[in-house]
């Protein structure tokens, strides 16, 4: 029986494939326009932030095991920084 992290990082597998035929700057920039388009959009831009967290979380997952410690907390800190405007920009105080 596999564990959760294998039966993920199989499921993955096909994605992350089709994610390293692309430029490298294709995913960088899409995310970029995401996090701007997010930021920028009134109402439900929030939504675009929280896809940008939600792919930030699942990268993480992913590649934890292989990280030392410092790129830990920098890729940690990341997503708790997105996911920090994702949580603003959802619940707007006015």
């Amino acid at each position: 029986m596999s564990t959760p992290r294998e039966r993920i990082e199989s499921a993955s597998l096909p994605l992350l494939t089709r994610l390293s035929t692309l430029p490298r700057a294709i995913p960088f920039l899409a995310l970029l326009a995401l996090m701007v388009s997010g930021v920028l959009v009134p109402g439900w831009g929030w939504v675009l932030l929280l896809v940008v967290v939600l792919f930030l979380g699942w990268i993480a997952y992913l590649t934890w095991p292989r990280l030392d410690t410092t790129n830990r907390i920098m890729r940690g800190s990341i997503i708790l920084f997105a996911a920090a405007i994702t949580l603003v920009r959802a619940f707007p105080r006015h």
